[in-house]
């Protein structure tokens, strides 16, 4: 599963970090009981979206710190369910960091370590990538999680800062694939852009993966993407594998978009329905995230 739980920030001022705004004298007058609804809100989405079994491995993006982490994973409904987190801190100047999930009787963690994706010589500063190796089901593999840069600036010029990103990820897998034949890679994340963009068509044609989910390929009628912005959907938020994992026979994949009816409320200025976000600018929404989850299914 990947998420991205839209700002998950504590209550509490960080020096480091451009975290004004979610402070309770900040403009969007976060505190403790909105945080900790945000989080039973988090843990009620990952204990509902697959049912009866919760997933095994789940990417996060937009967490603050390690601090959040804790109180969703010991907090919340998650805390019997053997969940344990992988964090690191990143140069972001707002302080958002990805994470992963995971079901320590499932997954045998290997390896961890965050991938570098920011420039100080030029002053480039992004969100860090994290990579995971781990073994689960007898598979060994090696998970990549997202959160690229957004579209702030423009489409054109920070298309040209996910090109960057997108070429240190792909050198990543292919360092993977030099020391390992035929490696299963899962690459997860907000990618802040879709399938057609430059960015993903060189990350998925250099790194040898592919995702299942298109957007011609979504079923329901209300829901076109992982995203609605100004009443038009989009599919940035992916979960891809190695191409030669999705052709192996033996292997069965089922990818979907989350649509359980709590994540979405009424799209009163365009039509149909959008994502039930926590925050709408400066005003105080109470949804989950503008960004809808993703899962895939694996099976053998």
């Amino acid at each position: 599963m990947f998420y991205n739980v839209e700002n998950l920030f504590d209550c509490k001022d960080d020096s480091l970090k451009a975290d004004e705004e979610f402070l309770p004298e900040g403009n969007k007058h976060w505190a403790s009981n909105r945080f900790y609804q945000k989080i039973r809100g988090v843990s009620k989405t990952i204990l509902a979206i697959n049912q009866w079994q919760t997933p095994s491995i789940i990417g996060l993006c937009e967490v603050e710190n390690e601090w959040t982490l804790k109180q969703l994973v010991y907090n919340t409904g998650l805390n019997n369910l053997g969940y344990k987190y992988i964090h690191f801190e990143s140069s972001d100047k707002r302080g958002i960091d990805v994470a992963l999930l995971y079901k320590n009787k499932e997954f045998n963690l290997l390896h961890s370590s965050p991938i570098f994706l920011s420039d100080t010589s030029d002053n480039f500063y992004t969100r860090d990538a994290l990579y995971v190796k781990g073994i689960i089901a007898s598979d060994t593999i090696h998970l990549i999680v997202n959160h690229w840069p957004s579209k702030r600036g423009g489409i054109m010029a920070s298309e040209m800062k996910r090109q960057r990103v997108s070429n240190i990820i792909a050198t990543t897998t292919d360092s993977i694939a030099k020391a390992e034949f035929n490696p299963r890679l899962v690459v997860m994340g907000d990618f802040n852009a879709e399938l057609t963009s430059p960015s993903i068509k060189y990350l998925l044609t250099e790194a040898g993966i592919n995702s299942q989910l298109n957007p011609k390929d979504i079923s329901s009628k209300l829901i076109k993407g992982s995203y609605k912005y100004q009443g038009q959907w989009s599919l940035i938020d992916h979960i891809f594998l190695s191409k030669h994992w999705l052709d192996d026979e033996q292997y069965s994949f089922k990818h979907e978009i989350s649509n359980l009816p709590y994540l979405f409320e009424k799209d009163e200025t365009n039509s149909g329905i959008k994502p039930h976000r926590t925050y709408a600018g400066p005003r105080y929404i109470g949804g989950i995230s503008d960004h809808l989850p993703v899962i895939i299914n694996i099976s053998k």
